[in-house]
Order: C-alpha cells, then sequence, then structure tokens
C-alpha cells in the first residue's frame, strides 16, 4: 500500500513527539511515510521531498519542528498539498517559538497548526482530509468519534456513582 500521509520532522530528537501522528495512521490503517528532513540542514532535501510528495501520492504532509520550526511553512511554500504543523516543545521557551514560527504564514501559503506537541490532533486531521474521498475511512472517522463520545458518556456515568472523592482516588 502506497503511503497517503508523509509525516516529517527537522530532527529525530522531534520523533517522540511525532509518534503519535504516526500511531493514528496504524490506529486507521492508512499507510504513511516517517522521514527526517531538515530545514536548515537539508534544505536541498526538504526542497526535492516537498516538490515531490503529489508525483509519489501523498495526500497530506504533517510536518514537525521545534525552535525556528521553518519546516512547515517551507514545505507548504514548495508543495500542492496540504501540510499540517506541529509545534515541537523546544528546551527554552516549550515551544511558544514553534508554534508563532509555524502559526504566522504569509497570506497564500496556508499551514493548518495544531497544539504544541499534539501530532495525534495533526494525524486526524489527516485522516480526516483524506476520508472526504474515501468513505469508507469517513465511516471509520466516524466511529471514532462515536466512541470519543462513548467514553466521556462512561466517564460522567462512574463520577456520578462514585462522587467526586472516589473518583479521583482511582484516577
Amino acid at each position: 500500500m502506497s503511503p497517503l500521509i508523509g509525516i516529517i520532522m527537522g530532527s529525530d530528537s522531534d520523533l517522540p513527539t511525532m509518534e503519535s501522528a504516526i500511531a493514528i495512521c496504524e490506529e486507521f490503517d492508512v499507510a504513511c511515510e516517517v522521514a527526517i528532513v531538515s530545514a536548515h540542514r537539508t534544505p536541498e532535501k526538504m526542497v526535492e521531498y516537498a516538490q515531490s510528495a503529489h508525483q509519489r501520492g501523498i495526500k497530506v504532509i504533517i510536518a514537525g519542528a521545534g525552535g525556528a520550526a521553518h519546516l512547515p511553512g517551507m514545505v507548504a511554500s514548495l508543495t500542492p498539498l496540504p501540510v499540517i504543523g506541529v509545534p515541537v516543545a523546544s528546551r527554552h521557551l516549550q515551544g511558544i517559538d514553534s508554534l508563532y514560527s509555524i502559526v504566522q504564514m504569509p497570506a497564500g501559503i496556508p499551514v493548518a497548526t495544531v497544539a504544541i506537541g499534539n501530532a495525534k490532533n495533526a494525524g486526524l486531521l489527516a485522516i480526516q482530509i483524506i476520508a472526504t474521498q474515501q468513505s469508507e475511512l469517513l465511516e471509520k472517522v466516524q466511529n471514532y468519534r462515536q466512541n470519543l463520545c462513548k467514553s466521556v458518556m462512561e466517564k460522567q456515568t462512574n463520577l456520578e456513582n462514585l462522587g467526586y472523592k472516589q473518583y479521583l482516588q482511582q484516577m
């Protein structure tokens, strides 16, 4: 099965954050490719990756980056595909620098941006984008959402039955 989602990151230190996007792709049985593509250290590789992704069958790119976090924006400027940016928490500024870098794109070059460190939501958004063209995948997304609702309702019932003190003790 050819990958439909490209998951890229600026450094291997971003992999622990990006792992949850990979896990969501696996959960929904959507093939993805994973690569380290640095905007600053391997700019030629970044250009080649971004410009060729759509020709290789990729439908959405998830790009995680920390610090200056130029990878999502630069990739978005080079590809016709939707790009979802994941700000990776940095040591000194806890990801605020990454968030600002990714979210402040000029008009005409959009990057969808999720919360700091929330690669899971990036994976889900990528799945939802692809599901607009695949009814079977759309059904999986709907089931996933129903299961989220069911989980919350079960927690509420448990809270009502136990009371908040006992519920907290069981958490």
